[in-house]
């Protein structure tokens, strides 16, 4: 078995209708008031093989009860923080052994690779349970973007110690929520300090 990790864009919405068309609207919007064409947008998860096995990484909406399964480590609030009282607006964050991500057929210019370094693989699945939980679609954290599913992803390269700019976008693509995670790890790293869960 080969290990490190691989990271996988799958375009925003794939197998799913209504966050396909909400996105494609957001993203017309913030197209126009930057003055420059759209683009498509993109989901983010990884995939990390260790010698302990293989997982996968992944911020998503909370199906039913059964986290556990899925090696659910975390859950945070979609939208606000008091919506989070109701499932359907909380996501969870998954290090889920043997697990599988939904739709990777879609996946585009993917996979990518991130580290061939076990140890450095390793760290990813360590710091999953430390990320923070801020409110999914929002600036809680003031970085000056939203976080989401792909500030997860970002939010662990950089705390691992891996360069995030080694990850290419998809041609004609952008990860909303990317710069947000990696700006959250930079300044909490540059703070000497564990970033707090929210």
């Amino acid at each position: 078995m080969s290990y490190g990790a691989d990271l996988y864009w799958l375009p925003l919405g794939a197998g799913g209708r209504s966050v396909r068309l909400n996105g494609r609207a957001y993203e017309a919007v913030v197209a126009a008031s930057h003055l420059r064409r759209c683009r498509d947008l993109y989901h983010s998860a990884l995939v990390v093989s260790v010698p302990d096995g293989r997982f996968v990484i992944e911020q998503a909406p909370i199906p039913d009860g059964c986290g556990r399964e899925r090696g659910v480590v975390g859950e945070g609030a979609v939208g606000a923080r008091w919506a989070g009282h109701w499932r359907i607006f909380r996501y969870e964050i998954r290090r889920w052994r043997h697990g599988v991500i939904a739709d990777i057929d879609e996946a585009v210019e993917s996979p990518c690779r991130v580290t061939d370094d076990p140890l450095a693989a390793q760290r990813l699945l360590d710091l999953v349970p430390s990320v923070p939980l801020a409110v999914w679609g929002r600036d809680e954290l003031r970085v000056g973007e939203m976080w989401n599913s792909n500030s997860l992803i970002s939010w662990l390269i950089v705390s691992a110690g891996l360069d995030p700019a080694t990850v290419p976008f998809p041609v004609h693509g952008r990860a909303p929520g990317w710069a947000a995670g990696a700006d959250v790890a930079i300044r909490s790293r540059q703070r000497g300090y564990a970033f707090m869960r929210v």
